[in-house]
C-alpha cells in the first residue's frame, strides 16, 4: 500500500468531513482494506451509528442491478421509488417520503447537484459504477450544505483518488438495445499527488414500440460523460480536491420521423391539416468545476478550516411538437466553515455560504388555438446567502444530538422582494442499549421551484397552460419524524434488525400543478400553475424494514412503505388524496455468495400499490371496452429482477433481468383524437405524462467488469 493510501486510511479526510459535521456521512477510508471490507458487506443496510436515519447502498448493493445509471439503483430500496415522467423524453424521477425527488437534496460529496434544469435528467448523468455508495437520509438533514433537502438527502460517493484500482472496465448490453460503457482510473503521482478519471458512453441502436401505440417505448439516446478528480495531500494536513466534468446528451422521443423544423413551419403556416409525427428531440449539456480545501489548526485535526465552491453550467435544447424551451443555467455554489471538537462530548461549526443561479429561457408554446410564452430570452437571477450553525452534542454511544439554525436572505420571494428566512433543525439519537435505537428529526425547509422543468412531463401534452408557469416560488415546508431499530439475537450476523419509521412533512408554500382543477371526468385540456397560498398540503410516511442473515452469506431483506399523501386544491374545501402517488410498495430481497464469493444469486421482488388517476382518466378502457381503473385507482402491480454473477480473479461476468413479470402500463399515451390510427399529439386532450407503472417491459442484460488491482 501506497504511503498516501496508508495516510488516507489512518486519517479523517478534514475536507471531506468537515461539511458533515453532523456525523451523517462520517469519516472517508479509502484503502484497499476499506474497498474489500465494501464488497463484501451487504448491499443495503441502515446505519447504526448516524444520528439521522441514514440507508446505505454500498458497492455491494449498486452491483445487485444492472445499474446503468443512478436512476436504476434504488430498485432494492422501498424508502425511494423510481419511475418515468412521462412516456416520450425517458426522465426519470424519484420519490422519497411520498413526495417528488424534487424536495430530496442530491449531494455530490457534500456538494449540491441536479437543482433546476438539471434535476429532469440528473439521475440518468450518474453511472452506477462511478459509485462507492449512496446514502440516503431521510428527514431534515445538516443545515451545514442548505436547507433546500425537504425530505432529505441523497449523497453520492465516488471512487477516490486514492483507490487501489489503477484499472476498472464495465460493458453492459440490454435486450432493447442499450449499451453502457464504463471505465474508471485512479492513479498515484507521487506521496502527494493522485487523480481519478472516469468515462462513460451509452446509447441505444434500435427502439421499440411493443404496444403498439405509434410512440417509441424508449427515446433515442446517447450520452457521453467524462469525469476527473484530483487530491492533493499535503506533509501539513492540508488538503487539496478539485475536479471537472462534462457531459453531453441527445435524445429523440414520440414517434419516428419527428422533424421540429418541418412541424414549426406548419404551426407558423396555420396549417392544421397536415399530419406531421409528434414527439421531442432534447439535447442537454452540462460543464461542472469544484474545489474543496481543508486547513487543519490543530495536529489532531480537532479544529480546521474548510472551503468549498462549486460552478455549473447547464443547458437545455427541448423541443416538444411545435414547443421549444431553450434554456442554460449558471449556478455558483461557496461555503466556507469553521469546526471545532472541543472535547469527544461537545463539538460546533459556524459558517456561511449560498447560491446563486441565473436562468435564461426561451419560451415558445404553441398549440392548435393558443400561443404562450416570450418567444425571447427571459433571465431570472435567483440568490440565497446566510449564516449558520451547528451543535453536537454526545454522551458515549448513548445519546447524541445535533441542534442547528441557519439564516438566509433570499432574493426573491412571492413579492419579488428579498426576505430573511430562519431554518432550525435538530437531531436526536438515543442508545437505551446495544439493542435499541431511537432517532428523532425535524426541521424547515425551503427552496425555489422551477415550476416547467420541475414537472417536465407537461411538454408532452397538448394541453395549455394557466397560471404562473414562469415564476419561482420559494417553497417552504417543515419536515419531522422518527426511527426506531431494534437490533434482534440471531442469525449469522450482528446486523440482524427490525426498524420502524415514520415522517411527515407539511407545507406553508408550494407550486401546485393541477391537472384536474376546472375539468369533470372528461378528457382535460388544460394545467394550472398555482400557489398553495394558504390551503394544506401534507404528507404521512410509514415504513418497516427487516434485515437478516438466516445462514452465513445468505442475506434476506423485507422492506414495506405506506404513503397518504393529501393536498387541498384550488376549489377544494379539504385535502384530498394526491394523484399519482402509489399508496404503498413492497421489497423482498435475496442475496446468495458462494464460498469466496465465487458465484453471488440476487433476487427482488417488489409489489407496488394502486395509486389515485387524474380525473380525465377514470373513463379510460381496455381494448374490450372494461374499464382500466375501477374507482379511480391503478391496479396493484408486481415486478421481479434477478441476477447472476460469476467471480473470476479480476473479472466479473453477469447475466440478469428486469421486471420479468413483463407488467406495463397500458394507454400511456392518452387523447380523444386520433390520425391515422394514432393519437395526435397536437390535440387538447393528448397526455403522455400520466405515468404511474413501467413502460418498459421484460429487459435481459449481460455485463462484464474487470478490475485491476495495484500491486503492493
Amino acid at each position: 500500500m501506497s504511503v498516501l493510501a496508508q495516510a488516507a486510511y489512518g486519517q479523517t479526510f478534514m475536507s471531506e468531513t468537515a461539511v458533515d459535521t453532523a456525523g451523517m456521512y462520517g469519516p472517508r477510508t479509502d484503502s484497499l482494506e476499506a474497498a474489500v471490507f465494501v464488497s463484501t458487506q451487504e448491499g443495503n443496510y441502515l446505519s447504526k451509528g448516524k444520528p439521522i436515519r441514514t440507508e446505505v447502498i454500498s458497492s455491494s448493493g449498486l452491483r445487485k442491478m444492472a445499474c446503468c445509471t443512478l436512476a436504476e439503483s434504488f430498485e432494492n430500496s422501498a424508502s425511494v421509488t423510481v419511475g418515468y415522467s412521462d412516456a416520450v423524453t425517458g426522465a426519470r424521477q424519484i420519490r422519497l417520503l411520498g413526495l417528488s425527488g424534487i424536495y430530496t437534496q442530491m449531494l455530490d460529496e457534500t456538494r449540491p447537484v441536479m437543482r433546476g434544469l438539471a434535476s429532469p435528467f440528473g439521475l440518468s448523468y450518474v453511472p452506477g459504477q462511478w459509485l462507492e455508495s449512496i446514502q440516503i437520509a431521510k428527514g431534515a438533514a445538516s443545515v451545514i450544505s442548505g436547507v433546500e433537502s425537504v425530505t432529505g438527502q441523497i449523497n453520492l460517493e465516488h471512487r477516490k483518488p486514492t483507490d487501489e484500482k489503477p484499472l476498472f472496465l464495465n460493458a453492459a448490453v440490454m435486450s432493447d438495445s442499450k449499451l453502457d460503457f464504463n471505465v474508471a482510473s485512479s492513479l498515484q503521482m507521487g506521496e502527494k499527488w493522485s487523480t481519478v478519471i472516469l468515462g462513460h458512453v451509452s446509447g441505444n441502436i434500435k427502439n421499440f414500440d411493443h404496444n403498439g401505440d405509434g410512440y417509441m417505448d424508449d427515446p433515442k439516446m446517447l450520452q457521453f460523460n467524462f469525469a476527473n478528480r484530483w487530491l492533493y495531500y499535503a506533509d501539513s494536513g492540508v488538503q487539496v480536491r478539485f475536479g471537472v466534468r462534462a457531459l453531453q446528451d441527445s435524445r429523440q422521443g414520440g414517434q419516428e420521423g419527428y422533424d421540429k423544423d418541418a412541424y414549426m413551419q406548419m404551426m407558423e403556416d396555420k396549417d392544421w391539416t397536415t399530419v406531421l409525427p409528434w414527439g421531442s428531440e432534447i439535447m442537454n449539456r452540462s460543464l461542472n468545476g469544484y474545489l474543496k480545501v481543508g486547513i487543519p489548526l490543530e495536529p489532531d485535526n480537532s479544529s480546521n478550516i474548510a472551503v468549498v465552491a462549486d460552478y455549473t453550467w447547464y443547458g437545455m435544447d427541448s423541443w416538444f411538437g411545435a414547443t421549444k424551451y431553450l434554456a442554460d443555467q449558471h449556478s455558483s455554489y461557496l461555503n466556507v466553515l469553521y469546526q471545532n471538537e472541543i472535547n469527544s462530548s461537545h463539538r460546533f461549526t459556524v459558517g456561511a455560504g449560498g447560491t446563486y443561479d441565473l436562468y435564461r429561457e426561451d419560451f415558445l408554446r404553441r398549440l392548435t388555438l393558443t400561443v404562450q410564452g416570450t418567444d425571447g430570452v427571459q433571465k431570472t437571477p435567483l440568490a440565497n446567502a446566510g449564516v449558520f450553525g451547528e451543535y453536537t452534542y454526545t454522551l458515549d454511544d448513548k445519546l447524541t444530538a445535533v441542534a442547528g439554525i441557519r439564516g438566509d436572505w433570499y432574493s426573491r420571494v412571492d413579492d419579488g422582494k428579498s426576505h430573511f428566512k430562519l431554518s432550525p433543525r435538530v437531531t436526536v439519537k438515543y442508545s437505551p442499549s446495544d439493542a435499541i435505537v431511537l432517532r428523532l428529526n425535524g426541521g424547515r425547509g425551503l427552496r425555489y421551484a422551477t415550476p416547467l422543468t420541475d414537472n417536465i412531463g407537461v411538454f408532452s401534452t397538448g394541453k395549455t397552460f394557466y397560471g404562473n408557469y414562469d415564476s419561482h416560488t420559494l417553497e417552504d415546508a417543515w419536515t419531522f419524524g422518527g426511527n426506531l431499530t431494534f437490533y434482534l439475537p440471531f442469525g449469522a450476523s450482528s446486523d440482524t434488525y427490525l426498524s420502524f419509521d415514520y415522517f411527515r412533512t407539511q407545507f406553508a408554500q408550494q407550486m401546485i400543478v393541477d391537472y384536474e382543477y376546472g375539468n369533470s371526468t372528461a378528457a382535460a385540456t388544460s394545467i394550472w400553475f398555482y400557489n398553495l397560498d394558504g390551503r394544506r398540503s401534507f404528507t404521512d410516511n410509514y415504513q418497516v424494514d427487516f434485515n437478516v442473515q438466516p445462514v452465513e452469506r445468505f442475506t434476506v431483506t423485507a422492506t414495506f412503505r405506506y404513503t397518504d399523501a393529501r393536498i387541498q386544491t384550488l376549489g377544494m374545501e379539504y385535502p384530498v388524496e394526491k394523484p399519482m402517488t402509489s399508496r404503498f410498495k413492497g421489497v423482498l430481497n435475496l442475496q446468495y455468495a458462494t464460498n469466496l464469493n465465487k458465484w453471488v444469486f440476487d433476487f427482488t421482488a417488489s409489489v407496488n400499490g394502486s395509486s389515485r388517476v387524474y380525473n380525465f382518466m377514470t373513463d379510460d378502457t381496455d381494448e374490450n371496452g372494461n374499464l382500466l381503473y375501477p374507482g379511480g385507482y391503478t391496479p396493484v402491480y408486481p415486478l421481479l429482477y434477478c441476477q447472476v454473477t460469476k467471480r473470476f480473479k479480476g473479472v466479473d461476468v453477469y447475466v440478469g433481468g428486469e421486471n420479468l413479470t413483463n407488467f406495463r402500463q397500458k394507454h400511456v399515451i392518452l387523447g380523444s383524437h386520433k390520425e391515422n390510427g394514432v393519437v395526435s399529439g397536437r390535440q387538447p386532450s393528448f397526455d403522455a405524462s400520466a405515468i404511474w407503472g413501467p413502460v418498459m417491459g421484460i429487459r435481459i442484460y449481460a455485463g462484464v467488469r474487470f478490475t485491476l488491482w495495484k500491486k503492493s
